[in-house]
């Protein structure tokens, strides 16, 4: 009864500690948790930067506030890895995200947002600045894919789950090959897998490219072959309501690109530890339990380095 309306939460070891930080912006004050490992740092560190849904907040996605995260799994790899997390805050009216226009970005442009973050963990908590990598998730998804176009040359890698990228012409498409992450979910209601829009989000959300459709961007960016390496993931969610399924373009070691397809997924990202509420997933859809996302994300990002590029055409 109590997961129905909670959800649960578990955790597989420590958690690196929080602390909120604010930054002065033109816009005016943001603010951003920062989670540092308790190891002392035998050289500087990969930083993590992660983006929030609709709705939701710095303190939610890093497990502070309901419901569970599957993302706070991060502050587990932070202390265990040795990773520098911060969790950006989208504030009043949220991100101003690769859907946004002009007049919008002029009043608050969160790419700059975090531009300023990555700056001060490099500056002040010995961030390396060529392992920098953002992951969002829905709303902050689409930011993600706005950071991955417009500053490129900050990142090593980036990773945008349960978001399609906005179509030719409506905003500005990526120029530059960046590894990769996507994660999209087949019965997704807010985010559809095969594009377009979905009736539940008119006058929310704008049509858009499929989640196939947003992979094959950056993978043709970066000229990697069409056909990829398919691989079921281990089941491990009893229920078997999900499939997961990962295609994997590239070498360990050069440009790649990962789609992973959870097959009668909702718009939940995929966790063993953190479970939403069963009313939740009746709104939004099932959640995957084979794997979790965050220790997914971590495992493509650990050998990125930035300029590790190929096929890319020059930035404009």
């Amino acid at each position: 009864m109590r997961a129905a309306f909670l959800g649960s939460s578990h955790s597989a070891g420590p958690c690196a500690a929080v602390t909120p930080v604010q930054l002065q912006r033109p816009e005016g004050q943001r603010d951003y948790l920062l989670a540092l490992p308790r190891k002392p740092p035998s050289g500087k560190r990969p930083l993590v930067v992660i983006l929030h849904g609709a709705g939701a907040s710095a303190k939610q996605v890093l497990g502070m506030a309901f419901p569970p995260s599957p993302l706070s799994v991060w502050l587990e790899i932070a202390e265990r890895e040795g990773v520098i997390v911060a969790a950006a805050d989208a504030g009043k009216g949220g991100w101003s995200d690769c859907f946004a226009g002009d007049e919008r970005v002029a009043k608050k442009d969160d790419v700059a947002f975090i531009g300023a973050i990555i700056d001060d963990a490099i500056a002040r908590h010995g961030a390396d600045p060529g392992r920098v990598h953002v992951i969002g998730v829905s709303r902050g998804g689409l930011m993600a894919y706005r950071v991955a176009a417009e500053i490129p040359q900050r990142l090593a890698a980036f990773s945008a789950l349960l978001a399609c990228m906005p179509p030719p012409g409506r905003a500005r498409q990526p120029t530059v090959a960046l590894p990769a992450l996507i994660l999209g979910c087949t019965h997704d209601p807010f985010m559809p897998y095969e594009g377009g829009k979905r009736l539940l989000t008119l006058g929310i959300l704008e049509p858009m490219m499929g989640i196939e459709a947003s992979a094959r961007v950056w993978r043709e960016l970066a000229g990697l072959a069409d056909a990829p390496l398919v691989e079921a993931m281990t089941r491990a969610d009893g229920r078997g309501r999900t499939r997961a399924t990962r295609f994997l373009w590239g070498e360990a070691g050069g440009p790649q690109v990962a789609l992973y397809r959870i097959d009668g997924g909702g718009h939940a990202e995929p966790s063993r530890l953190k479970r939403y509420p069963e009313l939740i997933n009746r709104l939004v859809g099932p959640q995957n339990g084979d794997f979790d996302i965050a220790e997914v994300a971590w495992d493509f990002f650990r050998d990125k380095r930035r300029g590790e590029r190929a096929g890319s055409r020059a930035a404009s």
